[in-house]
């Protein structure tokens, strides 16, 4: 499309200088101009040999790239090169929503001013523009990817940033989002909930990672180096998945979430008006996250549950959530199971296992 679209304006601008050139000739032409001016995109765009993974990353990339009329060879060039920066992120095997929020950082270091092959230029831009200190953040991490991918010397300028508490939203607000989302929106968001799994990992699903006889998914394809993991999730969850059509393939929902997340923020933008609640603007996928965390931090008060349960390799990675609970009261509720059966029942209604006494298992439930 953008070729057909600058061979068009091509055309238009050689009739108007040469009006005596036929049609041929004027091809000619036009095919001198697209070898001269075009030659950049085209061999970052057209005429390399990489797998689907590659046009996956440039995509997201191009999605933030727009050519904008009377850009410098300079800006050009520079978002050329953030087509390139996507690839390098792709195969080592960044999340699309790393590769997305980074291309987007960095086209906007571009519009205001700065060059990417000029980190001075950079830091004037961090210096002099009145950022918030998660922006510039951003701004830091994201460059300091750039440079090294492509072996520019710069050291990254120090940030004080402290990053606020997660938001974390009533179930039952949640439960409102999910019900007012489409068929397909709904039951990726109600995975994320029951799972809290990270959407790019949801999205990687396979059919083959739910079992709907145990009422577990697997989760095979973790992001950020966590580790895979299987989940118990509600029959609620199971029956959503299980009504959905088999569009994508092997896989449940689409690899890329844009389109989820477009659906997504209008549903929510419009619940918020309609039931005049802005805390509906502040939920997004990695919200789910957060609440699953919390809440079986809550129930359990135990770190290490929560650590298996959301893949974390470090444990330091899963102690904010036991600062976001304030709990009641320490007092617990007792039972006690003489039979193997007995035992079962009190776990499944969330008693925890205390000790041996007297022959009977002692049991103890937070009230």
């Amino acid at each position: 499309m953008l070729l057909n679209n600058k061979k068009a304006l091509g055309f238009q601008q050689i009739r108007s200088l040469r009006p005596d050139l036929n049609a041929s000739d004027m091809s000619q032409h036009v095919s001198i101009i697209d070898t001269q001016s075009l030659k950049g995109e085209v061999d970052i765009l057209y005429n390399r040999r990489v797998r689907d993974s590659a046009k996956e990353a440039k995509n997201l990339a191009a999605a933030e790239i727009k050519t904008v009329a009377g850009e410098s060879p300079t800006q050009q060039d520079a978002k050329g090169k953030i087509l390139e920066y996507a690839w390098h992120l792709k195969k080592r095997g960044q999340a699309e929503s790393t590769i997305r929020n980074r291309t987007k950082a960095l086209n906007r270091l571009i519009k205001k001013g700065a060059d990417l092959a000029d980190p001075d230029s950079v830091e004037t831009i961090l210096a002099t523009e009145p950022l918030t200190a998660a922006t510039k953040t951003m701004y830091v991490e994201s460059y300091r990817s750039f440079t090294g991918a492509f072996n520019i010397k710069w050291i990254p300028v120090k940030v004080r940033y402290e990053p606020k508490q997660p938001f974390i939203p009533l179930e039952s607000e949640i439960d409102q989002l999910i019900a007012a989302c489409g068929k397909r929106t709904a039951t990726f968001l109600q995975v994320l909930k029951d799972t809290g799994a990270r959407a790019g990992e949801a999205c990687r699903l396979k059919w083959t990672d739910i079992n709907a006889e145990n009422c577990t998914i697997s989760i095979n394809n973790p992001e950020k180096g966590s580790r895979s993991r299987t989940v118990k999730v509600s029959a609620k969850t199971i029956a959503m998945l299980n009504a959905l059509p088999k569009k994508y393939g092997e896989h449940i929902f689409n690899p890329c979430q844009c389109s989820l997340q477009n659906s997504f923020h209008g549903t929510r933008n419009k619940l918020a008006v309609t039931l005049q609640n802005p805390r509906f603007r502040q939920i997004h996928f990695h919200t789910m996250r957060h609440f699953k965390a919390t809440m079986e931090y809550k129930r359990t008060r135990d770190i290490l549950h929560v650590q298996r349960l959301l893949g974390h390799r470090s444990l330091q990675n899963t102690e904010i959530y036991t600062h976001l609970i304030e709990f009641e009261s320490d007092e617990y509720g007792s039972a006690a199971a003489e039979t193997v059966e007995e035992a079962k029942k009190l776990i499944e209604s969330g008693f925890e296992y205390v000790c041996d006494m007297q022959d009977v298992k002692l049991f103890r439930k937070r009230k």
